[in-house]
């Protein structure tokens, strides 16, 4: 049943030119907002080329605009390409540089969508910002404080991607599609005859739609090959590599060595420019530090507790203790070993389908 209060609340709706976010601007206006659709224009000049279909391309905006027309809503267009640029693009770049493996998701999500896109929201007069993420928030009674849900579809959770978002981000932030799975948006969408019902999705970064990252970094001019060294873990010469940042750790193609048994990246040294190898054993890990942690449910971690801990977005999560530490940082205690951490990924902790917060790997 639609209520007064939901009659009278602007929301601005993030659009990217997908079903997601097309089916919560219809389910808005079903509850009986008031609904702004608003595309980001993200994409550098440089990167329209060569991501067409992608959110960040002309394409989405296309798409975007037919939804926001077919559905009688008011739609904008709004060029934040410079926050763009320094927050994910640079930031992506840096990371590598630095022999870290970066999630321009996470911090997307956390400058742009719920950053600046919060800040239009203001001067158009909205209440909250939507987006088509599959998660939930809900605030807690007794602190007052908003929690953070994994979606009721686990296949499409995407809370992992939205660990970072402080309490005044979280109070704004509206997801319709918390309580529904994929099928559902697609139903949604095509009840209304949206173009996007049948679109695609795409698992790759926006503006990498190849998934070639190395080759985006020299063709944007943000990284060029710089021979180094790759050793051993006695510090022995194997081969040579092309620059840091076109490795990662865990991986085993592509090393352009040869050797008796099979061997894996196990650490990019970026001070002495190089990659040491291994063998698969020592990729395993037991315990680690995360920086700049963000709590959700607490202000602050002030004793040890248990979680389920997610080290990478396709990591299906493993138990673990937390211990605080000094300026922002936790240890993380894995009950089982795990391979591959990476340093500079995001480190997500979980009690059932709450957000308990998370870091970034430290090194």
């Amino acid at each position: 049943m639609e209520t007064a209060a939901a009659q009278k609340t602007r929301i601005l709706c993030g659009m990217s030119g997908g079903v997601d976010s097309s089916a919560t601007a219809a389910l808005l206006l079903e509850q009986g907002y008031e609904v702004v659709g608003v595309t980001l224009k993200l994409w550098p000049q440089d990167c329209v080329s060569r991501a067409e279909d992608k959110c960040c391309g002309p394409q989405a905006v296309m798409d975007a605009r037919s939804v926001c027309s077919n559905l009688g809503i008011r739609y904008y267009l709004i060029d934040e390409a410079e926050d763009f640029q320094k927050h994910v693009i640079q930031y992506f770049a840096d990371e590598y540089k630095a022999g870290r493996t970066p999630n321009p998701c996470v911090m997307c999500n956390e400058h742009l969508k719920f950053g600046r896109l919060i800040e239009r929201a203001d001067q158009l007069g909205a209440d909250k910002i939507a987006t088509g993420h599959f998660a939930r928030v809900e605030q807690d009674e007794a602190t007052g404080r908003y929690l953070l849900k994994r979606g009721r579809d686990e296949r499409k959770d995407q809370t992992y991607f939205l660990f970072s978002l402080r309490q005044d981000q979280l109070s704004r932030a509206l997801f319709p599609l918390g309580e529904k799975t994929k099928s559902d948006t697609r139903d949604v969408a095509r009840h209304c005859n949206l173009k996007t019902a049948d679109k695609e999705e795409s698992m790759e970064i926006c503006f990498v739609p190849d998934n070639d990252y190395g080759g985006f970094l020299q063709k944007a001019g943000l990284a060029e090959k710089h021979q180094g060294e790759i050793v051993d873990l006695n510090g022995r010469v194997l081969g040579h590599h092309d620059g840091i940042e076109f490795y990662t750790i865990g991986q085993r193609k592509g090393l352009g060595i040869s050797a008796p048994n099979p061997l894996y990246v196990l650490e990019l040294n970026a001070e002495e420019n190089r990659v040491v190898v291994g063998p698969v054993e020592n990729l395993e890990s037991e315990s680690f530090e995360v920086e700049r942690c963000n709590w959700i449910p607490f202000a602050e971690l002030t004793g040890p507790i248990e979680a389920t801990t997610r080290i990478r977005y396709n990591h299906s999560g493993t138990t673990a203790t937390i211990e605080p530490g000094e300026n922002g940082r936790a240890t993380v205690r894995l009950h089982t070993p795990q391979r591959a951490i990476a340093p500079g990924q995001a480190c997500v902790f979980y009690q059932d389908d709450l957000v308990l917060g998370g870091g970034w790997i430290a090194r």
